[in-house]
C-alpha cells in the first residue's frame, strides 16, 4: 500500500517555499524508487491525490528527460544514476566507521539519519543482532516531530521553523511548551531520548552531527526499552562521543 503525502508546515516569511509541482515530482521520483516493480499512473495519482491527467502530463516529462522508465509502470530511468554519480557521499561514508563502533559496543540498531525539508529519513542503518530489536525503514520520509531523530534536528534548527512546526503539529498549549522545553533541553545537552509517551516499548537516543557549524545528520541508537535504559547514560555517552568523532572525520576531509 503506498501512503498519501504527509500535510506540510506553513512556509515561514523569508524561508524557501513548497512549491506544488516540485513537490509532486519529487514525491512521484521518491514513490518509484522505493518500489521494486515499478507504479503505475493510477498508483501515483492515489497517493498523490491528485488527477490522473496532473500526474501524466508530469511523468511524461521525467520520462523525455530519462529521470522515468515506461514498460507497462513507472521506474527510474538512466538520468537518474547520472545526476548521483556526480554527487559524491560523503556524511554516510564517513559515519560508518563510528556506526559499527556502537553497533559493536551495544549489538542495537545504529541509524544515521538526514533532514529533508520536514522530514527525517534513515540513509544507513546497521541492524542489531538480537531477535527482538528495532527495525527501522530506509530511505522513507517520517515527520520530524515527535521522532527521536526529528527531535534532535528540530532542536538546533532555525528558532521561526521550529516555533510554527510545533505550532501546526501541537494543538494543546501545555504540551507545545513541553516540547519547546525538550528541545531546549537537547540543545543545551546535546542528546534527544526516545520518549516513554510516544514509544513505551522502545528506546534510544539520537546525537547530532555538525560540519562546521552546520547541522547535518543525527546518529541514532535504539531498541527495546528494557534493554536500552539498562545502559542509558553509557548508549547517550557512547553516541554524543562518536557523533563528533564524525565530525571531525568530515572536516578533515
Amino acid at each position: 500500500m503506498i501512503e498519501k503525502r504527509e500535510s506540510h508546515v506553513p512556509p515561514v516569511p523569508g524561508e524557501a517555499k513548497e512549491h506544488r509541482t516540485v513537490s509532486r515530482v519529487m514525491t512521484i521520483l521518491e514513490l518509484v524508487s522505493r518500489s521494486a516493480n515499478g507504479l503505475s499512473l493510477a498508483q501515483l495519482a492515489a497517493a498523490l491525490d491528485a488527477p490522473r491527467s496532473s500526474v501524466h502530463y508530469i511523468v511524461k516529462g521525467l520520462v523525455a528527460t530519462g529521470y522515468l522508465t515506461e514498460n507497462g509502470a513507472y521506474t527510474l530511468g538512466p538520468a537518474v544514476g547520472t545526476l548521483l554519480a556526480a554527487h559524491t557521499p560523503q556524511v554516510d561514508r564517513v559515519a560508518r566507521e563510528s556506526m559499527e563502533s556502537l553497533h559493536s559496543r551495544f549489538d542495537e540498531t545504529v541509524t544515521l539519519c538526514v533532514r529533508i525539508g520536514e522530514s527525517v529519513v534513515n540513509i544507513d542503518i546497521i541492524e542489531s543482532t538480537q531477535p527482538i530489536r528495532f527495525s527501522p525503514a530506509l530511505h522513507v520520509r517520517r515527520p520530524l516531530f515527535p521522532s527521536t531523530a526529528g527531535k534532535c534536528f528540530l532542536a538546533y534548527t532555525d528558532q521561526r521553523f521550529r516555533d510554527t512546526y510545533l505550532d501546526s503539529h501541537i494543538e494543546e498549549a501545555e504540551k507545545r511548551r513541553l516540547a519547546h522545553e525538550e528541545l531546549e533541553r537537547i540543545t543545551r545537552d546535546g542528546i534527544a531520548f526516545a520518549s516513554k509517551e510516544v514509544t513505551p516499548d522502545l528506546g534510544g537516543v539520537a546525537a547530532p552531527v555538525f560540519h562546521g557549524e552546520k547541522h547535518v545528520a543525527v546518529l541514532t541508537v535504539a531498541g527495546p526499552r528494557t534493554r536500552i535504559d539498562l545502559r542509558l547514560e553509557e548508549v547517550a555517552d557512547a553516541a554524543i562521543t562518536e557523533a563528533r568523532h564524525v565530525a571531525e572525520r568530515l572536516t578533515a576531509q
